[in-house]
């Protein structure tokens, strides 16, 4: 599985972006995608998943202002970020999940600055 992520930019405070990750290859069964980022000195964190039902579960911190999508038929999955703070800088990473392994597509750099 190939995951390749889009969207990612310069946009300030209370901005919004669209990140895309669309995946290929060997891509039947998969069941979970989803996107983390890491900040610069810190740990990968999770940001938000969704299964192939359609069932999310997002980090606290970006719960309301943070939509994942997914559209099963591309092998594609988003992440509409709104109301973007500082502390959402960081590189964002698409993952997916099939039969119990995990793949990982590039990061996207997202910067929010004034």
């Amino acid at each position: 599985v190939q995951l390749q992520a889009y969207g990612g930019g310069l946009v300030q405070p209370g901005g919004s972006l669209r990140l895309s990750c669309a995946a290929s290859g060997s891509i039947f069964s998969i069941n979970v995608m989803g996107w983390f980022r890491q900040a610069p000195g810190k740990q990968r964190e999770l940001v938000a998943v969704i299964s192939s039902g359609g069932g999310a579960y997002y980090a606290d911190s970006v719960k309301g202002r943070f939509t994942i999508s997914r559209d099963n038929a591309k092998n594609t999955v988003f992440l509409q970020m709104n109301s973007l703070k500082p502390e959402d800088t960081a590189v964002y990473y698409c993952n997916a999940v099939q039969n119990l392994v995990v793949y990982w597509g590039q990061g996207t750099q997202v910067t929010v600055s004034s």
